[in-house]
């Protein structure tokens, strides 16, 4: 009993804490900051918290869809799921190297675009479930199909879910306090975190092609 109940945290644990941590470094929840401040100018509070809920519900949506269809949608185009923690840990390395040696230009707001309905796109899309997160997450219920047992295999998707509930929770509340963030932590600091979300980012996307690498030679 003791030995299930082990196995049982384990799974749910380490998933969790795994997608916790690659879904908080590659939404990056501070450089969202300067794109929702450009996109709501203008806007009233109630007004600019619905579109941050909003966006947040889209975001949850869009990458569970992705982690639960993500196998299915692999195997109908016939991609193995080694090449699919290859190209993702490509997507995720790039994204992160980007981050990492931006230039100021790249740091700056999104241009200003027209009052509208923004918390679909692109505050959901792309913003926080952009291509980077989408391929975190597929690649992420790849190595959920491999597991050996039905009950790992629920307490794994729990567990990623639970870490989607929280990130997109998280992001919500930044949104909220967008205005007092922005100035508590300043353009430095705001540069600093968004260079070390780079970092790890780059860190991410290579642990997914070592993954992915394995997979292959395994296979052969």
């Amino acid at each position: 009993m003791d030995l299930i109940n082990s196995i049982i945290h384990k799974t749910f644990v380490s998933f969790f804490l795994g997608g916790l941590v690659s879904m908080l470094t590659i939404t990056n929840p501070l450089s969202k900051i300067p794109l929702f401040l450009s996109l709501t100018t203008g806007m009233d509070s109630h007004a600019s918290y619905q579109q941050a809920r909003k966006a947040c519900i889209y975001a949850f949506t869009i990458l569970v869809v992705s982690l639960f269809a993500g196998v299915f949608i692999l195997e109908g185009f016939g991609i193995s799921y080694g090449a699919l923690r290859i190209a993702g840990g490509l997507t995720v390395a790039v994204l992160g190297y980007r981050m990492l040696f931006q230039s100021q230009d790249a740091s700056k707001p999104a241009p200003h675009i027209a009052k509208r309905e923004i918390a679909f796109f692109p505050l959901a899309l792309p913003g926080i479930s952009g291509p980077g997160a989408i391929a975190v997450v597929i690649g992420i219920s790849t190595e959920i199909a491999e597991l050996r047992s039905g009950v790992q295999q629920v307490l794994a998707y729990s567990g990623t879910v639970s870490s989607i509930v929280l990130t997109c929770f998280l992001i919500w509340l930044l949104l909220r306090s967008a205005q007092y963030v922005s100035k508590i932590i300043g353009e430095a600091g705001m540069e600093a975190m968004s260079r070390l979300m780079g970092f790890l980012l780059v860190c991410i996307g290579v642990q997914f092609i070592g993954s992915g690498v394995r997979t292959f030679i395994a296979g052969t």
